[in-house]
């Protein structure tokens, strides 16, 4: 057996298998990154940052009652 063979085949099975489903899946998901945000996704995406705005804003509420109810809570470890 000759060292050309050794390489030529799985190189052949490469080329007609991997590479092609390689090429095709590459340039899937280049197409999907270059189609941006949805409207439904951007919809969630605001509906998500509001939420987020609103637990930021209850967590500040609730540490600043605890600052005034119980001023050493945040040294307080389990």
């Amino acid at each position: 057996m000759d060292i050309h063979e050794l390489i030529f085949v799985p190189l052949i099975l490469f080329m007609i298998f991997v590479a092609p489903l390689w090429v095709i899946m590459h340039y899937r998901s280049k197409g999907k990154i270059q189609q941006g945000l949805t409207d439904v996704e951007l919809q969630q995406l605001n509906s998500l940052a509001a939420r987020a705005e609103k637990m930021a804003e209850r967590i500040h509420t609730l540490e600043a009652i605890l600052d005034a109810e119980s001023p050493q809570w945040r040294n307080q470890h389990d």
